[in-house]
C-alpha cells in the first residue's frame, strides 16, 4: 500500500477547509474548557507583557519612543502570533497521534490549524489595538488595504518553520524545547519593543537578516503612521517566506510517511 496516500492533502478543497474548521474549532474548546476567562486570555495574556514592557522601558528605562503604548502593542500581536504559532505547531504531530494514524487523514493540515487558530486569536485582538491607537490620536487610513497582504507574507513565514519544527519533533523530542529558548533569544534581537531607528548605523545591514523584525515595521506603517508598506522590504520577505515554505513541506512530505512508526 502506498503510505502517501495516509498523510498528503489529497482531499478535495472542501473536505479539507472542514477539517480546518474542526480542528481550529477543537483547538478553542480543549485550550478554554474550563476557564473562566476563555478566548479573553487571547487578550489578557499580551496586555500583561504590554503592562510590563511599558513600565520597563517607558517608566525605568526610558526608550523614548513616541506614543509608546500603541508602538508596544503594534508589536507584541503579531510577535505572538509568530511565538505562539511555532510552539504549538511544534507538537501538533506529536499531540494527534490518533488523527495522524488514521488512514487517508491530511496531516499536512495539522500545522496549518495550529497557525491559522494563532491567527484568529490575532484578529480578535484587533478591536483592543484600534482602541489603543484611538486613544493616542491615530486615525484609520487607506492603508490598512494593505494589511491583507502584511498578514499573508507572514503567514507563509510562519508556515515555513511550522512544517520544519512539527517534523523535528517527531524525531527530536527536544525540538519544543530548543524552540523555545530561540524565540525567547530572537524576542530581545526583534524591535518589538524597541525602535529599529535607534540602532547605531554599523548594525543596520543586521537588522535586514530578521524578516519578523521587517513586517513589525510593516504592522506599524499601517497602524500608527497611516502610510502603505516599504514595497521591497515586504516583497524581499515574501519570497524567502515563499521560497522557504516550499523547502520547508517539502520537507515535511519527506519525513510524513515515517511519522507512524516514530509516534
Amino acid at each position: 500500500m502506498n503510505k502517501g496516500r495516509y498523510y498528503g492533502i489529497k482531499s478535495s478543497p472542501a473536505h479539507v477547509r472542514d477539517i480546518l474548521r474542526m480542528l481550529i474549532s477543537r483547538d478553542f474548546k480543549l485550550r478554554y474548557k474550563r476557564s473562566i476567562f476563555g478566548v479573553g486570555w487571547s487578550l489578557l495574556v499580551p496586555l500583561a507583557q504590554l503592562a510590563v514592557l511599558y513600565l520597563v522601558f517607558s517608566q525605568m528605562l526610558r526608550l523614548n519612543i513616541p506614543h509608546f503604548t500603541s508602538f508596544l502593542l503594534t508589536g507584541i500581536l503579531p510577535w505572538t502570533w509568530f511565538c505562539n504559532s511555532l510552539m504549538y505547531s511544534s507538537v501538533t504531530i506529536v499531540d494527534n497521534r490518533e488523527l495522524v494514524k488514521q488512514v487517508g487523514f491530511p496531516v499536512a493540515v495539522l500545522p496549518i490549524a495550529m497557525v491559522l487558530s494563532q491567527l484568529v486569536h490575532f484578529i480578535i485582538a484587533m478591536p483592543v489595538l484600534g482602541a489603543f491607537l484611538l486613544a493616542d490620536g491615530f486615525q484609520p487610513s487607506l492603508a490598512i488595504l494593505a494589511l491583507p497582504a502584511v498578514i499573508l507574507v507572514q503567514f507563509m513565514l510562519t508556515m515555513s518553520i511550522a512544517y520544519l519544527v512539527a517534523t523535528l519533533q517527531v524525531k527530536f523530542r527536544d525540538t519544543q524545547y530548543l524552540l523555545g529558548i530561540f524565540l525567547f533569544l530572537f524576542f530581545y534581537l526583534t524591535p518589538v519593543f524597541w525602535d529599529a531607528a535607534l540602532v547605531p548605523e554599523p548594525f543596520h545591514s543586521f537588522l535586514l537578516l530578521n524578516p519578523v523584525g521587517a513586517l513589525l515595521n510593516n504592522y506599524r506603517d499601517i497602524f500608527m503612521y497611516g502610510r502603505w508598506p516599504a514595497l521591497l522590504p515586504l516583497a524581499i520577505v515574501a519570497g524567502i517566506s515563499s521560497v522557504a515554505l516550499a523547502l520547508g513541506y517539502l520537507l515535511f512530505l519527506q519525513a510524513r510517511d515515517r511519522f507512524v512508526e516514530e509516534l
